[in-house]
């Protein structure tokens, strides 16, 4: 297999991110989401059967497990365990500019509820 060169423009958008799934691409083992939110933006509850790591590159999020929340910042990094209830938002006033690793080829996601 060749090495792959891409934009983060060139992947699919949804509403705050850019997803990169390592499947599309010979079967990468895993899965990256670009986030660049707007303050108030972010996922509710939800979890996944493998782990997912974010890396926080600027701005703040708040990241809940359903009980208990802990803001981040630039440099912090998250793990979440497979199974694991988790949500995040910008809480700031800038933009959260992050990376999310899926430990996994394709995205499966069990949306638990509102945040």
């Amino acid at each position: 297999m060749d090495i792959q060169f891409l934009k983060q423009s060139e992947l699919p958008a949804s509403n705050f991110s850019r997803e990169l799934v390592g499947a599309d691409f010979g079967g990468v083992p895993a899965c990256v989401i670009f986030v660049d939110a707007e303050p108030g933006l972010g996922p509710s509850l939800h979890k996944h059967p493998y782990a997912e790591l974010f890396f926080v590159l600027e701005g703040e999020g708040t990241f809940s497990d359903g009980e208990n929340e802990r803001t981040v910042g630039p440099g912090e990094i998250v793990i979440v365990p497979p199974e694991t209830p988790h949500a995040f938002v910008n809480n700031g006033t800038e933009r959260l500019r992050q990376i999310d690793v899926h430990v996994s080829a394709t995205f499966e996601t069990d949306w638990l509820g509102t945040r």
